[in-house]
């Protein structure tokens, strides 16, 4: 049986970012639930998930030692911080929504 979760129940996230790009990492808390986010978050669902804020492309790099994904936005900041009239033009709070992102899990 399967349900539904969100990211945040079993993953962190921190952002950073440069220029126009946006630098988005996903930590698992335990590593057995890497395979979770490894094979259920993918670039092309992040980058649905950002769609409408980011018109660039969305590459992830995996981190299996460290139980972790990394996801490069790349026109995702409105311009950069310099230019941006968004209200977080650095882009932190994108890492709290792409907690909100639900997967299955098992149980």
């Amino acid at each position: 049986m399967t349900r539904k979760i969100k990211l945040r129940e079993i993953a962190h996230s921190r952002a950073g970012d440069k220029g126009n790009t946006l630098n988005l990492s996903l930590i698992v808390y335990r590593p057995e639930d890497y395979p979770l986010i490894e094979s259920q978050v993918t670039a092309d669902k992040v980058a649905a998930w950002f769609r409408g804020l980011t018109s660039g492309e969305v590459v992830r790099y995996e981190m299996p030692k460290i139980g972790a994904l990394n996801f490069v936005l790349h026109q995702a900041l409105a311009g950069g911080v310099t230019r941006s009239l968004r209200l977080d033009p650095h882009g932190k709070s994108l890492s709290s929504a792409l907690l909100e992102m639900e997967i299955e899990a098992l149980g």
